[in-house]
């Protein structure tokens, strides 16, 4: 138990550290709308979904390496509270149209790409 939390820190770590280097790129639209986000849950939800895919359909993977990367890396790495907090402030500055605009494309992409990661495997 407390080597797969080691595990999942470690990874967690992992992917929080490369969320906030891409949170660096200087990619803020006069609009408002938080496109490095955007791109950050896209590229988790297809790593959750090509990882899951890969676990599936090779069940001797070692299971703290999908501990690292499920929870700890994906799970570091994407920013559904941030995306949270940036549609809240995107709806309290009267951005409506923006605001739904990325909800729909973060929910319609995300799962988009789950089933392409999951798609490649099989």
């Amino acid at each position: 138990m407390l080597l797969n939390c080691v595990f999942v820190g470690l990874g967690g770590a992992a992917g929080s550290i490369c969320r906030y280097l891409l949170g660096l790129l200087p990619l803020k639209p006069v609009s408002g709308f938080p496109a490095i986000t955007l791109c950050i849950n896209i590229a988790g939800a297809f790593a959750l979904g090509l990882i899951g895919a890969l676990a599936g359909k090779y069940a001797k993977l070692n299971p703290q390496l999908l501990l690292f990367l499920r929870v700890g890396v994906c799970g570091g790495f994407t920013t559904f509270s941030t995306f949270s907090v940036e549609t809240a402030g995107l709806l309290q500055s009267g951005k409506t149209g923006l605001a739904m605009l990325y909800t729909a494309l973060s929910l319609l992409l995300g799962v988009t790409v789950v089933l392409l990661g999951q798609r490649l495997v099989r």
